[in-house]
């Protein structure tokens, strides 16, 4: 359980991985510590046996800002290619209208033949 409770330290925490809620854990002055007003993200049912989430604010929201970075370069490479995207699309819909207007020519020419074929039947078989 201890590898599943340190792979899901990463990021803002919205739960611990035993279901409890995370609560944001500010330390006071009156607390034992070198640095007061420190900030947590916290388990509401923490212990400290290391099954239970407590991240410093911090850190958190340090990997949090690395991973949207990470999104909005990924986003700004996709974003580069849209104008070449629509180019293309523009040019396949001038494609499928030339040829929508050649099948539309075929389909005249095949009545045409289909009405010369039925005209040459009546003669021959008349």
């Amino acid at each position: 359980m201890l590898q599943s409770v340190a792979d899901s330290e990463t990021g803002i925490p919205t739960r611990c991985p035993y279901g409890g809620r995370i609560i944001h854990e500010v330390r006071g002055k009156d607390d034992y510590d070198t640095l007061p007003g420190k900030r947590f993200f916290t388990c509401k049912n923490y212990e400290a046996d290391g099954l239970h989430h407590r991240q410093p604010w911090v850190i958190g929201v340090e990997e949090h800002i690395e991973r949207l970075t990470r999104r909005v370069d990924e986003v700004e490479v996709l974003i580069k290619f849209v104008p070449e995207v629509n180019y293309k699309i523009q040019r396949l819909e001038g494609e499928v209208q030339a040829l929508t207007r050649e099948v539309d020519s075929l389909i005249g020419q095949v009545y045409d033949l289909s009405v010369q074929v039925a005209d040459l039947e009546k003669l021959c078989f008349d």
